[in-house]
């Protein structure tokens, strides 16, 4: 059986190496490091996620599209009602306009 020359470090080792990025990187940059690592990886973990959601959908949906209209929020309800009305007072300027 075959047997690797470098396998997995071992305690002492794990110290050398953490003692190697301390000098390296500096003992106030290690937060910031494990910050951006773990920040890295919850989004990677949040697509990954997010891809398998929309395979699931797509299998769901078979290739028929069927989806169903969002509902809105009475703020996004009261803005498309205001629009409405403005549109209907630019096209009632628009036909007292023409009209002259």
């Amino acid at each position: 059986m075959f047997t690797p020359m470098i396998g997995m470090p071992q305690g002492a080792e794990w110290l050398i190496i953490l003692a190697i990025v301390i000098l390296v990187f500096g003992a106030a940059k290690l937060p910031e490091l494990a910050r951006g690592t773990g920040q890295a990886l919850r989004i990677f973990k949040s697509e990954t996620k997010g891809l398998r959601d929309e395979d699931e959908t797509d299998k769901g949906e078979k290739g028929e599209k069927s989806e169903k209209p969002a509902e809105l929020t009475a703020s996004e309800q009261e803005r498309i009602t205001e629009l409405e009305r403005r549109e209907a007072e630019i096209k009632a300027e628009r036909e007292r306009l023409s009209g002259n």
